[in-house]
């Protein structure tokens, strides 16, 4: 996904997990140090960043924020809070002009459609378990695991999440814990089971082994 230019903000209970990631794993015990105050971010409104990861799907970064700013300014509202409605008020003409699929086009008024009508239930999110929300999510044409875990990571900050769908936390562990061979999901499940209860955190660590700079949704 592209990057929002909104205020950002960051788990409270980063420090403690690290303790905890430091104290119960030689790997964590080393990455952690290694990315200094760097942590986990959360930026924008949940819309918006699930309708950011829907126009991202299959192209590149530079390319999702072209298409990106041309269909917020259809919309006119700010970049980093699109509303709802505003997107059903499209035409989806004028949506496919801005850069997008069709399919893509299909994607947002179902997920625009899901908020407006309130079948997501944003507001109790907070006291909803992670597997109830993704639940919820993929629901929504054009939203799959993979992204329902990455906004429980990204957006709501979720602390056990273990996305094992995601290429780049297996290859991680591979390179992390296996000295690069190949590791199956119930191996990367193991590995991630000794992380919780802050298995996001550990991911997010994970992720920078292999890549250095933060990936913010």
């Amino acid at each position: 996904m592209v990057r929002l230019a909104a205020a950002a903000f960051t788990p409270s209970y980063w420090d403690e997990a690290c303790k905890h990631l430091a104290r119960r794993d030689r790997v964590m015990k080393k990455l952690i140090p290694q990315f200094g105050e760097a942590r986990l971010q959360s930026r924008g409104d949940a819309f918006t960043t699930l309708a950011r990861s829907i126009v991202g799907q299959q192209i590149s970064v530079k390319a999702a924020q072209s298409v990106w700013e041309r269909f917020a300014t259809l919309v006119n509202a700010p970049s980093n809070r699109l509303p709802p409605a505003g997107v059903l008020g499209l035409e989806s003409v004028d949506m496919r002009g801005a850069g997008l699929s069709a399919r893509k086009v299909e994607y947002l008024r179902d997920l625009a459609k899901h908020f407006a009508d309130g079948t997501v239930h944003v507001r109790q999110w907070q006291q909803m378990d992670d597997e109830a929300i993704v639940e919820e999510l993929v629901a929504i044409r054009g939203i799959g695991r993979w992204t329902a875990e990455m906004f429980l990571i990204f957006h709501l900050m979720r602390p056990n999440v273990l996305p094992l769908d995601d290429l780049g936390l297996l290859k991680g562990i591979s390179v992390n814990y296996f000295s690069g061979e190949p590791v199956t999901r119930v191996e990367a499940r193991e590995v991630g089971d000794a992380w919780a209860p802050y298995r996001s955190v550990a991911t997010w660590y994970i992720w920078r082994s292999l890549d250095p700079l933060p990936v913010e949704y």
